[in-house]
């Protein structure tokens, strides 16, 4: 399909009330964005896209930044790909051509492979949120990797999962890219560790509310620890589901779901029981974290997950880096990132996030959180 046929079914999002036609130019930066805004990923897309917004008012409500002596301000351009790795290039490809944005922040591992075919080409820096450890393999020098890689998580979750509540693994994982490279890796490490896949069902999150059938098929297996997680919402309705058919066991959840916002949707922390995945930012106590939650609380009026942390976090480092470069140049910007997170307020970095690595991955400290007596508690990953 062309792109002009696909331009139609783009959602474009102006942030600070500019239009698509907008070119970036002295005096404005424009910001890409690709990413789910509608279907059964459209919560997971809006909170990336809030913590970008956040951060870009703040930048222009503080006079934004200064570049070979002139002030610039940020204005985000957003398009919604419905997680499609297709849709997510054509958007790409959009918004560089269109808006010629340096940057383009990808939530989505599908997706952000899809623009590795040619976002060096094009000269704009891919923002990339997702765990896949290949994504920073490649030797992309426009690319930097946000969150921390997943292979701790599937190695600490495993580890605790055995050790906890049993050997018997089920697969109930969703069947977009990040899903299955995660149920991959999950699958070997679970039985490298002397456990038992029971059942193996993945399912489409993204697509389908009515998860009975194929947790249904699950439960009867009789597994120790189920293995879920997409994005929040839909796992909240796969968990829930799954205990309204009987099962009593443990979830291991995949560090895109989020146990706050899972349990919101879910029916509540002891629906969540026994449940293992990544500490949610509602849960640290730091004081950056703690000022983050509360300015984001009141400007949207719910708690932030990590998904809006860290790219608020990221939209902070870009700007530090535009103005310790003088330059929006792609490469010029991915160069003074490590600087600039090292200088960074911790007002603007909720996770205290000081280094970058060569390949251009984020270092960042590996987490693990229980649900215990329908509490939150944190526990040592190693």
């Amino acid at each position: 399909m062309k792109i002009a046929q696909k331009l139609g079914q783009a959602v474009a999002v102006a942030t600070l009330g500019m239009g698509m036609s907008v070119a970036a130019c002295a005096g404005t930066v424009n910001i890409g964005f690709t990413g789910p805004l509608s279907g059964g990923a459209a919560l997971y897309g809006e909170n990336n896209l809030s913590g970008i917004r956040m951060a870009a008012e703040e930048i222009n409500e503080a006079g934004g930044i200064e570049i070979n002596g002139e002030k610039h301000t940020f204005n985000v351009i957003a398009l919604d790909d419905r997680y499609s790795p297709a849709q997510a290039a054509t958007n790409a490809k959009r918004l560089k051509q269109e808006s010629n944005v340096p940057v383009v922040f990808v939530p989505h591992a599908g997706g952000i492979f899809a623009t590795m075919d040619f976002n060096q080409d094009d000269d704009f820096l891919v923002m990339a949120y997702t765990s896949v450890p290949t994504v920073t393999q490649q030797g992309n020098e426009l690319l930097i990797r946000i969150p921390p890689t997943f292979d701790g998580y599937v190695r600490a979750f495993t580890k605790y999962a055995q050790d906890n509540y049993g050997t018997k693994l089920a697969m109930g994982g969703a069947t977009h890219e990040y899903a299955k490279i995660w149920s991959d890796m999950v699958r070997k490490e679970w039985t490298d560790k002397g456990g038992e896949i029971v059942a193996d069902n993945a399912m489409d999150y993204n697509k389908s509310a009515d998860f009975f059938t194929g947790v249904s098929r699950i439960v009867s297996n009789k597994p120790d620890v189920m293995f879920v997680g997409g994005a929040s919402e839909p796992t909240g309705l796969v968990i829930q589901q799954a205990r309204q058919v009987g099962y009593q066991g443990a979830f291991m959840i995949m560090d895109q779901a989020k146990i706050d916002e899972v349990a919101a949707v879910a029916g509540g922390m002891e629906m969540m029981e026994n449940s293992i995945g990544v500490v949610p930012l509602s849960a640290d106590e730091s004081d950056a974290a703690q000022s983050f939650l509360k300015r984001y609380e009141e400007k949207y009026g719910k708690v932030p997950g990590s998904e809006a942390a860290y790219h608020y976090m990221a939209t902070h480092a870009l700007a530090e880096a535009m103005v310790a470069s003088n330059s929006t140049e792609p490469k010029a910007i991915r160069a003074a990132v490590p600087a600039a997170l090292a200088a960074m307020d911790s007002s603007k970095n909720p996770y205290g996030i000081t280094e970058m690595k060569d390949d251009g991955g984020l270092v960042t400290p590996l987490t693990l959180a229980v649900v215990r007596d329908g509490k939150i508690v944190e526990e040592d990953p190693n």
